[in-house]
């Protein structure tokens, strides 16, 4: 069994951290096994060499390794990707095509993001997981292969797993072994050794002299965030390597290629969680205070057929004040009840509709008197409401349901079915 100082050498990867060093070793103890390993971390931090690792110290290292980026793959392609597709089997598919679980058959395949799989493939990469069963689209006919799957995300898996966008029984069949990598920040010993690897090997990619930091630029260094991690410390040494002509960087220097610096200092914001959707909290709202609608209407229409049945108006102003308050916006103690024609003409007129609900406005002949009924349906259907969201978010999204669904804040199948509910 190769030592970690070995990996590290043969792989480049740089860095003395303890939690770098245990990921390896876990890597290295795993790797002879046929397991199932899943790798996670931030968006930055390295993820793709642990699977390299993983796969050259196993006995399949001579056959295949395939990595794949399950994000860069249309949704609408990435079964046949995945598993392959027969002649036909949908529009373009002139000839059957070999699938990398085909093609990888006795090696290893990398998932990388494999948080971001559909559904329907999680299903079907859970098929493979449990027995190393797959069909081609288009195909009834079962085949086998007989591949390693190393895995990577930087989603939090259970905040996937509780909003059902990953499947709980795929996440425990990939984690058999789970390996974490240290975002950049908790490296803090590591950040300068990799920034001077990487302006060595800019500047001898690029012919002209190594960059160095001075000590206040170092200082400046370390306290930097990196949210990119290693990934957006390779892009600024290579930005000021290309681009200073002074090989000696002082902080000021540095610090202009450091975005949002001011915050730099703060503490990182652990467990932030992202609301599903605020266009869901929007609705709700939005639900509330048409019912609250609907209750002053019926407030309303109760104050004026008193007015009309009794024509008491003290009586019924001194019972219903809170009321009469609520629809002038009277705040203070004293409240002017003496109202003109004009007056009540303005509290009871209603918007016009184009549609056959329509509220009657009232005719007024004298005070307080009124020579017809009032005639008030409210259009306060939830359902003529949901209609419209859906339609609205469609039209906003361009048909989309995926993005409609997001932004709805329900999921695709839901979508699809209040569509067909609605026959939208």
């Amino acid at each position: 069994m190769e030592s970690v100082q070995a990996i590290k050498q043969r792989f480049e990867i740089i860095g003395n951290d303890l939690q770098l060093n245990r990921a390896i070793e876990k890597s290295i103890q795993v790797a002879p096994t046929d397991i199932s390993v899943l790798i996670t971390g931030e968006s930055g931090v390295g993820k793709e060499a642990m699977p390299k690792i993983i796969h050259s110290l196993s006995h399949r290292k001579h056959a295949k390794y395939i990595a794949v980026n399950c994000g860069a793959i249309p949704e609408g392609t990435i079964d046949s990707e995945l598993f392959g597709h027969e002649k036909g089997a949908f529009t373009g598919a002139t000839s059957t095509r070999n699938g990398y679980f085909e093609v990888a058959d006795g090696g290893t395949i990398f998932l990388d993001e494999v948080g971001e799989l559909p559904l329907t493939t999680q299903v079907r990469l859970l098929r493979v997981l449990e027995n190393g069963e797959f069909l081609k689209v288009g195909s009834s006919q079962v085949q086998k292969t007989n591949v390693r799957i190393v895995a990577a995300t930087n989603v939090n898996m259970f905040e996937a797993i509780k909003k059902e966008k990953f499947r709980e029984d795929l996440y425990y069949r990939l984690s058999t072994v789970e390996i974490n990598l240290p975002p950049l920040r908790d490296r803090k010993d590591d950040i300068h050794l990799l920034f001077r690897k990487f302006a060595s090997d800019f500047g001898q990619k690029y012919k002209m002299p190594t960059i160095r930091l001075e000590d206040e630029a170092v200082s400046l260094l370390l306290k930097y965030r990196w949210p990119g991690n290693i990934r957006q410390l390779r892009n600024i040494a290579e930005q000021v390597s290309v681009l200073e002509e002074k090989r000696n960087i002082t902080p000021e220097t540095l610090n202009s290629y450091l975005p949002n610096n001011s915050d730099s200092n703060l503490p990182a914001i652990v467990g932030k969680q992202k609301k599903e959707s605020d266009f869901s909290n929007e609705r709700e709202i939005l639900y509330k205070v048409l019912f609250d609608m609907k209750g002053d209407l019926n407030d309303l229409k109760k104050l004026t057929m008193e007015l009309l049945k009794n024509n008491d108006t003290d009586k019924v102003q001194e019972e219903n004040e809170t009321l009469i308050r609520k629809i002038y916006g009277k705040d203070d103690d004293e409240v002017d009840y003496t109202h003109s024609e004009d007056d009540i003409n303005e509290i009871l007129q209603l918007p016009e509709s184009k549609n056959e609900n329509t509220y009657t406005k009232p005719v007024v002949e004298d005070k307080y008197h009124f020579a017809e009924e009032i005639e008030v349906e409210e259009t306060l259907s939830l359902q003529e409401k949901e209609i419209e969201l859906i339609t609205k978010s469609l039209e906003r999204n361009k048909g989309k349901r995926k993005a409609a669904a997001a932004e709805l804040g329900i999921s695709e199948r839901t979508l699809y079915r209040k569509i067909k509910q609605y026959d939208l």
